[in-house]
This record gives C-alpha cells, sequence and structure tokens, in this order.
C-alpha cells in the first residue's frame, strides 16, 4: 500500500460536514495523509478531530452562520421557487469558481491525489478535469439523481403508482430541468466554460453525482425508491454517522426514566433556532401527561424553554449523546435532518416527522413512504397533531416493524469498509497493508483452508 495524498472538501454546514467524519478518519488511521478544506468554525471543528486544515481563501462563508448578514435582499424575493433558485446559486453554485481557485492553489503545496467531498461541493466536477484526479463524492441527503420513475427531487412527492399520476411526474421533471431550473444548469455551465469545459446536458444537482468517479450513498436501498436507471457510480454504503470520541455529555437523569410510561425524543437539530416550530409543539402537548420528555435545543433558547416549561416530565438540554440515550426512547419527534434520521432508524425508532426546508422534505416524505413513522408535511406543527401522531406510532406495532427490518438491513453494512473498498476500486490499489502472517498464522489458514475443502467436497 501506497499512502495517499487525500483531501476533504465540503460546504460548511453540519449536514455537509458530519458525514464526511467517519470515513475520513478511517482513511486518516489506515495511515494516509487525509486534510481537509472548509470555512468557518467548521476548520475548528475538523483541526479537533486531528486533521491538518486549508481554510476558504477566495470562497466565502456562506451558511446558516453567514447567510442573512451576507444577502439581506433575500427578505425581499417573493415567491418560494424564486427564493430557492436564489438559495442554490449563493450557496453552491456561485461558490464553484472561487473553491477551485483555492483547491488549485491549495494543490500546488499538497497535490492530493483524491477528492472526496460532500454532494453539494460545486467545484467536484471542474477540479476532478481541470486538475486530472479522482473524485469521491458522498451523498448526504436521500439519492437526488432524476429517475424516470419519481417525481423530481426536492418537491418532497412520493413516486406516483397510476398511469396519470405516473404522467403528472413526468411533466414535473420536464419543468423542473427546462424551465424552473434552468437558470441553475445555465450558471454552472458558464462556469465550466470560463474553465475551458464543456457544459453539461444534465439538470445541474444530476451533473454532480453523475461525474463524480464514485458516489457513495448514506444510507440503504430500503430507505430508497425503486428506480431502473440509477447511474452505474452510485454504491449505497450505510449511514454515514460522524466520528465519534466517545460520549461527550453523559445523560445523568436515567432514574427519571423509570417513572414514565413512555420516553420521546425531540429535536429540531443545531440549525434550525426557531424552537417555536417542533420543540415548544411537542412540550406543550406532553406537560404534565404520563410521558416524558427530552428535548434538545441545539444551544437555542434552553434556559427560556426550562423555565416556561418546568414540568417534572420535561427534560430541556443544549445536546443529549443520541447513542446514549436513544435505545431509552420510543418514538422520535424530528424536523428531518437526515443524521438524525439515520440515527433514529439504527436505534429502531419509529418517527413523527415535520421538515420541509432545505431539503427535508425529501427525508420526511420517505418516512412516511416507508411507514417508518408519520410526514406531518409542514414544519409548524401543532400540539395536537404531534400528540395525535405520537400515540399512533405508540398503539400501531406496524411502524415499530417497519424502522427495526431497515435497522436490520442497516446492520448488513459496514460503511468504513464498504468506502474503503470502493475508494480503492478507483484509485486501483488497495487502501491499506496486507496482513503480514506469520508462521503460525499461515499454518492456521491452511488448516482452516483444508477444511473447507473437506465440507466442500
Amino acid at each position: 500500500m501506497n499512502a495517499k495524498k487525500i483531501l476533504v472538501a465540503c460546504i460548511p454546514a453540519d449536514g455537509h460536514f458530519n458525514p464526511l467524519t467517519g470515513i475520513a478518519k478511517h482513511l486518516q488511521e489506515l495511515g494516509h495523509d487525509v486534510r481537509w478544506y472548509t470555512g468557518g468554525r467548521y476548520r475548528t471543528k475538523a483541526e479537533k478531530l486531528g486533521f491538518p486544515t486549508y481554510p476558504f481563501r477566495r470562497a466565502k462563508v456562506v451558511n446558516q452562520d453567514t447567510f442573512e448578514d451576507l444577502y439581506p435582499q433575500r427578505k425581499y424575493i417573493k415567491g418560494k421557487l424564486a427564493r430557492l433558485r436564489f438559495d442554490f446559486e449563493e450557496v453552491f453554485l456561485n461558490r464553484a469558481p472561487e473553491f477551485v481557485a483555492d483547491l488549485i492553489a491549495i494543490y500546488q503545496e499538497f497535490p492530493f491525489e483524491l477528492l472526496l467531498c460532500d454532494t453539494l461541493f460545486s467545484a467536484a466536477p471542474i477540479v476532478k478535469q481541470v486538475l486530472e484526479i479522482p473524485v469521491v463524492t458522498i451523498g448526504i441527503v436521500p439519492l437526488s439523481e432524476s429517475s424516470c420513475d419519481l417525481p423530481p427531487a426536492g418537491l418532497g412527492l412520493e413516486p406516483a403508482s397510476g398511469f396519470w399520476g405516473k404522467h403528472v411526474q413526468a411533466a414535473l421533471r420536464y419543468l423542473t430541468k427546462h424551465l424552473f431550473f434552468k437558470p441553475c444548469t445555465d450558471l454552472y455551465n458558464r462556469y465550466l466554460r470560463q474553465h475551458g469545459l464543456v457544459p453539461t446536458s444534465d439538470f445541474v444537482f444530476d451533473a454532480f453525482i453523475r461525474s463524480a468517479d464514485l458516489y457513495l450513498q448514506s444510507g440503504a436501498p430500503g430507505f430508497e425508491y425503486a428506480r431502473k436507471d440509477m447511474s452505474p457510480n452510485v454504491r449505497f454504503v450505510g449511514p454515514l454517522l460522524p466520528y465519534s470520541q466517545g460520549i461527550r455529555r453523559s445523560f445523568t437523569r436515567y432514574p427519571h426514566l423509570k417513572q414514565y410510561r413512555k420516553v420521546i425524543l425531540v429535536t429540531q437539530g443545531t440549525v434550525e433556532r426557531d424552537t417555536e416550530k417542533i420543540i415548544v409543539p411537542t412540550l406543550e402537548a406532553f406537560k404534565e401527561s404520563p410521558y416524558l420528555v427530552i428535548a434538545t435545543t441545539g444551544g437555542s433558547q434552553t434556559d427560556a424553554l426550562r423555565a416556561r416549561f418546568p414540568q417534572e416530565n420535561l427534560i430541556i438540554e443544549d445536546f443529549v449523546d443520541f447513542n446514549e440515550i436513544m435505545p431509552h426512547c420510543d418514538v422520535y419527534v424530528t424536523n428531518g435532518g437526515y443524521g438524525g434520521v439515520m440515527l433514529g432508524i439504527q436505534h429502531g425508532l419509529p418517527m413523527v416527522a415535520a421538515g420541509v426546508n432545505e431539503g427535508k422534505n425529501e427525508i420526511t416524505a420517505r418516512i412516511g413512504y416507508f411507514k417508518l413513522g408519520v410526514n406531518l408535511k409542514t414544519e409548524n406543527p401543532s400540539p395536537a397533531q404531534i400528540r395525535k401522531q405520537v400515540e399512533n406510532l405508540l398503539n400501531n406495532p406496524v411502524y415499530r416493524r417497519n424502522v427495526v427490518k431497515l435497522r436490520n438491513e442497516f446492520m448488513t453494512y459496514n460503511p468504513n469498509e464498504l468506502c474503503e473498498k470502493y475508494i480503492a476500486d478507483v484509485l486501483g490499489e488497495p487502501l491499506r497493508p496486507p496482513v503480514r502472517q506469520t508462521g503460525q498464522h499461515a499454518a492456521g489458514q491452511r488448516i482452516a483452508s483444508q477444511r473447507r475443502t473437506l465440507l466442500t467436497c
């Protein structure tokens, strides 16, 4: 094995950064020189994990921390579609030439042999051709590639089954590519031409998937709509979860759990700051009930919520280690963040999902479609809606059975080893040194081989 120079690059946001940390650490621990390119506080996060880092230099840091200050004009844009196009262009597409400039400069100092990036790192197709290096892209959300079997990604629609429904889907796919988001593809093609490259005929976000040498999709086929035209570079690798250094904030109220019939976990992730959307309605729904509610705020208004909801059956924390607490929970109320949903499935938790924006409608749609829980199809559910659907999940065993079935499918995957294998295929050589066999070990291998031969004769 030759140690490889690998650059990890991602949009500076939790949902783009976290899923890459596990495989990045795995490759580093195999002896490869793994470095990270990102911006804002995510550079510090990467350094704390032990990666040498490169900051954004030409590139703007555009994420939940900076967006409103950078683009105050957004609030004057009328129409959901116009706003969505604006967000795509400013967060992802207009960053492409900036990312390319930074990566070309990094390459002069650190001639990386592989670029590992998240699916929306828009410079990847350009860097692949300009620097002539392989690109491995990580699917951090459900597979969003267009398909003749599905509605266009991004609308949160479930696959149609009837004749007319399929025709409506086909019309929506056409309108999405050739009308609604054509300005996005046109913009990206302009950047391709600027770098002397051939424009894509694909819808721009399909191009991000199809142009990669390898597309490693977090999750499993059991959480994906059936399609017959999936790109040959796509590989499912199981849930890609954040690298864990052990329990960071140990839960201290275990005796409390035994006093209540059921335990409900609710979160809005770390990006959504408006606790009135899901946390407050859930607390309202179950205050002074026979259920215990554990709410994690991501650091938003924790003290204010504790003062507002002093009931004994409500626990409100900034953060709780989900791997520690989920085995003790019965229902998970979520806004549909992909990492949290992967964890919920891994722990066999049926879900009440209330998320629409930032692509969460695609995640919550799958929760409803596969009956892993209930999709409320809103970002602002009422306490009555949440209470009704939590009771539904507790009383209907179908949901838990479906989640457990998918959890069992997840357990058949070893994400890091699969990613390693597929990346090795792209590079044309193994990513770990061969196991050196001692005389005793080699003899044991020969005996085992002989036993297998005898058993098959």
